[in-house]
């Protein structure tokens, strides 16, 4: 039993062809189908025109997915050392975030937690035993990772018991909510001033561009649907229109966004904690754009209420939000020439202006497509040519 239940070590910082594993990809799977369904609820309120209605549930739900994968993300990347025990553990942790997805559209609705909350109790009490595994593994961790442990069992106790005091979808419920976040978000900082864990910056980045291609995919299933009205009795080329620039859209910000490899140049603390904060509403505005877009294919179906003035209120704030939020944590820390270094910043506010104006989608794709050309103009230049 003493073999079985050893701790464990850190992995190399430095170690060479650090790649995601495939327990990690089978990980992100069930994440990115937490975030359909969290992103399903938007996509229907801004399609019925109750969009700002459902927003609040929308950011409450999605930071709660994106918080379960952050912790588990940044813990693999320091300790994962692949043996039994670690698997079963991230694979319990894997089974809570399959209830809380599951039960995602009914929380979305109702807001009551209920299972949700067995589901990140399983999730929770995971990540404190692989944080309480790598403390007895190494003492020159062991108060980092102690911290981490009592931390995460803290917040899951106050959103325990904001369950059984709190109303669901009350003002009061939300004010609870946001100090919890703020719990949770103090956590990782307090931990990591004892010392920093040695996470490893490529592996990170990778993780990190995974989460978003992911996140894009689920954009181009959307886009899907609006090809799929071709085949119907009465083809829609408006809404083969819609999905054509929604794809232009789609490549681009895969465009933008890979178009530096060094997306994180450091592993300071403060400045990996920016840039790994920071990524959340990276990801929520593409999951908000997705919703847009899919909306966007139900007004050009007439299968939604919403006018397509008010989709594109949606559309361009999450264009504007992206591309700000990716200035901010990548773009400001690079040492780029200054034409290059205010591309996302006029973007932000473009896009911004369009989602004020109502622009078709048509326009967010052509103005996405001179993003490219102004943030990064090497388009034709191939690796490795000189």
């Amino acid at each position: 039993m003493h073999q079985i239940i050893r701790g464990l070590r850190p992995r190399d910082p430095k170690e060479h062809h650090r790649v995601a594993t495939t327990l990690e990809l089978f990980f992100d799977l069930v994440t990115v189908i937490a975030i359909a369904a969290v992103t399903a609820g938007l996509h229907h309120g801004i399609s019925e025109g109750h969009g700002l209605e459902v927003l609040p549930r929308f950011l409450f739900l999605f930071v709660a997915v994106w918080w379960c994968w952050m912790n588990f993300t940044w813990f693999a990347s320091a300790f994962d050392n692949d043996d039994p025990l670690y698997r079963f553990l991230v694979m319990g942790i894997m089974c809570g975030e399959l209830i809380f997805a599951g039960g995602a559209a009914y929380i979305f609705d109702t807001l009551d937690m209920r299972f949700g909350i067995l589901g990140w109790v399983i999730m929770r009490l995971g990540m404190a035993a692989l944080w309480l595994r790598a403390a007895r593994g190494n003492p020159d961790y062991r108060t980092t990772c102690t911290r981490y442990a009592i931390g995460i069992l803290i917040a899951q106790a106050l959103w325990a018991l904001m369950y059984v005091t709190c109303p669901p979808g009350s003002t009061v419920f939300f004010q609870v909510g946001i100090a919890i976040y703020v719990v949770e978000l103090c956590v990782p900082v307090y931990a990591e001033r004892a010392r920093p864990t040695p996470f490893h910056r490529h592996h990170i980045i990778e993780r990190y561009g995974l989460l978003m291609i992911i996140s894009l995919g689920e954009i181009m299933l959307s886009i899907s649907h609006g090809f799929g009205a071709l085949f119907s009795d009465h083809p829609s080329l408006q809404a083969a229109l819609t999905s054509v620039s929604g794809l232009v859209l789609v490549f681009s910000i895969w465009w933008i966004y890979f178009c530096e490899e060094e997306h994180l140049t450091t592993t300071d603390m403060p400045q990996a904690i920016i840039w790994g904060y920071g990524h959340v509403l990276i990801f929520m505005a593409t999951a908000m754009l997705g919703a847009g877009i899919a909306a966007a294919v139900d007004v050009a179906t007439h299968h939604g209420v919403a006018t397509a003035g008010e989709v594109s209120h949606w559309i361009g704030l999450a264009l504007a939000l992206l591309f700000g939020t990716l200035w901010l944590v990548r773009d400001r820390a690079h040492a780029l020439p200054r034409r290059l270094n205010l591309a996302l910043p006029v973007a932000t506010v473009v896009f911004g202006l369009g989602g004020f104006l109502g622009l078709p989608l048509w326009a967010y794709a052509l103005l996405s497509v001179g993003l490219v050309n102004w943030r990064a103009p090497h388009l034709g230049q191939a690796k490795g040519a000189s």
